[in-house]
């Protein structure tokens, strides 16, 4: 488990970047979440500890764990964006104020809205 939302942004970001790209580089991270290059490099050294990436030749890999935990976040997030949406939330707001959420709701909380939502 990761206890920060920083932590949890990377792997998601790396999660994403991995759909659309064979290898994903820390300038790609970088890029995506507007920070620098050091940050990066510091956030890939504490993740790799944790065993949720793998750098090879540079190329940022993740870890079956590392796969999971970045899939839950991303669900998540997609759960909480469209939920809001279907409040009528605009979707840029929605997936803003989603990626806020989706580090701070409860369990209980996350399974109650995605209860709702299957019933909808």
């Amino acid at each position: 488990m990761i206890d920060n939302e920083s932590g949890e942004d990377y792997l998601e970001a790396i999660l994403l970047l991995s759909f659309k790209e064979k290898d994903v580089h820390s300038v790609d991270v970088a890029r995506e979440l507007k920070v620098s290059k050091p940050a990066v490099t510091k956030a890939m050294r504490i993740l790799t500890q944790k065993g949720y990436v793998e750098i090879v030749k540079n190329h940022i890999f993740l870890t079956e764990s590392g796969r999971e935990y970045a899939g839950s976040v991303y669900e998540k997030h997609k759960l909480l964006t469209k939920f809001l949406v279907s409040l009528g939330v605009g979707e840029e707001y929605a997936a803003a104020d989603a990626c806020r959420m989706e580090h701070l709701i409860s369990e209980q909380t996350y399974d109650a809205i995605k209860k709702f939502m299957e019933r909808r």
